[in-house]
């Protein structure tokens, strides 16, 4: 996770069973109609209003949102697959980014390509130029997605160009990494959503199928998601430490799906009505 002064949380097994808002005010945004499709991606996109739940650790249930956004690794098709008979729209969380060092595949990384650690329990920068290092690895991450029948991927940690990642990382190398994400996941029929990387989300939004964002309320950031908001693209959005009373009616005049949730992620959150 990437989140602004908040614990990263540890994965355990799953069960199986308001500077910068004023600017968006008065502007009308998209969403009765199709979405621009991301790079011409033929993909199931979830829908642009829908309430959505976040949860990355802790034993999962099918929530009331529409959307479910939950661990690629730790959740069982099973899971997928219950989420599908009861119409939920199914993200699959990878990390794109950083180094984890409880995943199966942690292996697969050459120290050469691991570099400072992020703050996270546990976790590193990845040198996001060596593509030919990472891009097997984050295609099979995203074949795991696919065969356990999740709808779309959310890309975690891919704004390493703005961080203290121990490599000489630019923007450009960034977009470029980002765009690979998005065009792989494309390729094997999953839409793809940015996660956070605001500073680029105008060069991006054309290469992603939705966004998902964290704590753009309490940082006056959520105007930056205007170009995907425009474009009919859904945003999905938590905050961890505001109350719903301080965000939720200006989510609904945005048109961004928000919700309130714990820093470790443990359960759904609360959504927006």
């Amino acid at each position: 996770m990437n989140a602004k002064g908040l614990v990263r949380p540890l994965v355990i097994g799953l069960a199986a069973g308001a500077a910068g808002i004023g600017a968006l005010a008065g502007v009308t945004l998209g969403g009765g109609g199709s979405p621009t499709p991301a790079d011409g991606a033929s993909t199931s996109t979830p829908p642009f209003r829908a309430s959505w739940g976040y949860q990355l650790q802790g034993e999962l249930r099918v929530p009331a949102a529409d959307v479910f956004d939950v661990d690629g690794f730790d959740t069982p098709k099973s899971f997928v697959s219950q989420l599908h008979a009861q119409g939920r729209y199914a993200i699959c969380y990878i990390d794109a980014g950083t180094w984890e060092n409880w995943r199966p595949d942690r292996n697969r990384f050459p120290a050469s390509v691991l570099g400072h650690r992020n703050g996270w329990p546990g976790e590193r920068w990845l040198d996001i130029r060596r593509l030919d290092v990472l891009a097997p690895i984050m295609r099979d991450r995203m074949q795991i997605c696919k065969r356990k029948g999740f709808d779309s991927i959310e890309p975690d940690n891919v704004d390493g160009y703005a961080n203290q990642t121990g490599f000489p990382l630019t923007a450009r190398d960034q977009l470029n990494y980002n765009r690979y994400l998005a065009r792989t996941a494309h390729n094997l029929g999953l839409a793809a959503g940015l996660k956070n990387d605001l500073d680029q989300v105008a060069l991006l939004q054309g290469s992603f199928d939705f966004a998902v964002v964290e704590q753009c309320f309490q940082f006056s950031e959520c105007w930056m998601l205007q170009p995907f908001l425009r474009s009919s693209k859904p945003v999905f959005e938590v905050e961890y430490n505001l109350p719903r009373s301080s965000f939720c009616a200006r989510a609904d005049r945005l048109g961004i799906n928000a919700l309130r949730a714990q820093p470790s992620l443990a359960s759904p959150g609360t959504p927006c009505d």
